[in-house]
């Protein structure tokens, strides 16, 4: 009855199987879902996060970010990650969300932190993620650094050894 039904009624979208939920429009039927408890929620939010304005999206990717199922969570931060390319900002419910969830490499939120110091001007970032994206570019540089002396010495003591054999 699954995709047969959502043909005949005219939905696109499919909890179930999943199929169509990134076309999802209809923030309405994204609540629904989660009060049944759906599969695809995190799926279904990336598709709001292309289709809805931030401000309707919003909330939904804050819930989203806290589903049980680790990849559907994974999926939420994509979302939040899309609405700050498509918006060039986030609301300050979805920056306390990144924040909560922090910015370190091993974070589930790094991707949408990235998305978001790439597209959002730093101005208008808020301080914590200001802090942290001068903090990531200094060490981004002393690493550079590190690694060209390193590469450096080697070829220093490679071309040293030639000259000794």
């Amino acid at each position: 009855m699954g995709s047969e039904w959502n043909s005949v009624m005219g939905s696109e979208w499919n909890w179930e199987s999943g199929e169509g939920l990134l076309r999802l429009n209809d923030p309405a039927e994204w609540d629904a879902a989660f009060e049944r408890g759906a599969d695809g929620l995190g799926t279904a939010v990336i598709g709001l996060a292309f289709n809805c304005s931030l401000e309707e999206v919003s909330p939904r990717i804050v819930r989203a970010m806290h589903l049980p199922d680790r990849g559907q969570r994974g999926f939420a931060f994509t979302a939040a990650g899309v609405a700050a390319r498509l918006n060039g900002e986030l609301t300050p419910e979805l920056y306390a969300a990144l924040r909560a969830e922090g910015p370190g490499r091993k974070s589930i939120a790094v991707n949408a932190i990235d998305d978001t110091l790439d597209y959002v001007p730093f101005r208008d970032l808020p301080p914590w993620l200001k802090r942290w994206k001068v903090a990531s570019k200094v060490q981004d540089k002393l690493k550079t650094w590190r690694l060209e002396t390193q590469y450096m010495v080697e070829d220093a003591w490679q071309a040293l050894r030639g000259r000794r054999s």
